[in-house]
């Protein structure tokens, strides 16, 4: 994946405060393993991630199938680099299991991604794989007059950080929630991911005569291409229907280019997601992302969570009724 070429890495640690810390193996057989990894932090508190969360997927890469054996080897150099915490985010599509027994407390994150199969070519896909529903959406934003845009320019960066500014006022319900959002996700970030990964980075902007309805950013690298990023004005997007020509398009592109699978990235529990991706052919890929930690962190996290949660419901609630 691109997730794990060395300029995504750059990236990762450009725009974050964590270090390049990959670590390559050879083993007896002559094959070679690589980890993608960073880590931030110093005396004692150092903490290692592949990758970091919003940073996509990571994981054992092999010139080979990746054997249980072979993660075991990983895992178990990795676990006595005496971090506090180290997560690792896989590929979906790489069967072999993270071990459990790692000597530290770890925990086993139950995730789902979606993944489309492009073997055969766009022509299978689109006829085969691809429902009746999503070919019909395709012809009507072409009906509509949307032209698909694409490249990896600063423009192009600028155009999707407007819609992507705008997504986050519609799915963030809050000051606090926005503000966060951003510090996240912002324009630091994807000018970052195409400076260190321009050759994998393609931003695709469906554009509805001079205005943009919706953009997505897809990533290439290897035989995969991932869907990283999407945004749109809703009251343009839905009724033309402009991001099912936009994935038609990068799907098309990515069977060009000889990829094998079209990554459309994690899934959560929405069922309305879920659905909006099966209707390209993907299929859910179920697996487990692994935190082994000396100190109980996600708990931690998670009670920060719902702590946030808590404080921000009266401020929703004032907002609310001085807009009433």
């Amino acid at each position: 994946m691109a997730f794990h070429l060395p300029g995504w890495v750059d990236a990762v640690c450009a725009r974050t405060g964590w270090r390049d810390a990959s670590r390559l193996y050879r083993l007896d057989d002559g094959r070679t393993l690589l980890l993608p990894l960073v880590e931030r932090g110093a005396l004692g508190l150092t903490q290692l991630a592949s990758l970091p969360y919003g940073w996509g997927f990571g994981g054992v890469v092999a010139e080979s199938p990746v054997t249980g054996r072979d993660v075991s080897v990983v895992a178990t150099d990795v676990a006595s680099l005496g971090a506090v915490r180290m997560s690792v985010r896989p590929n979906p599509l790489v069967e072999a299991p993270w071990p459990r027994d790692l000597r530290r407390r770890t925990l086993a994150i139950s995730r789902t991604a979606h993944v489309l199969d492009l073997r055969g070519g766009f022509q299978q896909v689109w006829s085969n794989r691809f429902t009746g529903s999503a070919r019909t959406a395709v012809r009507k934003a072409e009906r509509q007059g949307i032209e698909v845009e694409s490249g990896s320019t600063d423009r192009l960066v600028h155009v999707f950080n407007d819609l992507y500014e705008r997504s986050i006022e519609r799915w963030n319900d809050g000051r606090l929630a926005r503000w966060r959002a951003r510090r996240q996700e912002g324009l630091e970030k994807f000018l970052a991911v195409v400076a260190h990964a321009g050759p994998q980075v393609r931003i695709w902007v469906a554009w509805h005569g001079s205005r943009p309805a919706a953009a997505i950013i897809t990533l290439t690298g290897g035989a995969a291409t991932n869907y990283w990023r999407g945004a749109m004005v809703e009251e343009l997007a839905g009724p033309t229907r402009a991001n099912y020509l936009l994935h038609r398009m990068a799907i098309e592109e990515a069977c060009h280019m000889g990829c094998r699978t079209y990554h459309m990235g994690e899934t959560g529990t929405s069922a309305s997601l879920a659905q909006f991706k099966s209707r390209f052919g993907a299929r859910p890929a179920p697996y487990e992302e692994i935190r082994v930690e000396r100190l109980p962190l996600t708990e931690a996290e998670a009670l920060t969570m719902r702590l946030r949660g808590a404080a921000e419901r009266p401020i929703r609630a004032l907002t609310s009724r001085r807009r009433s």
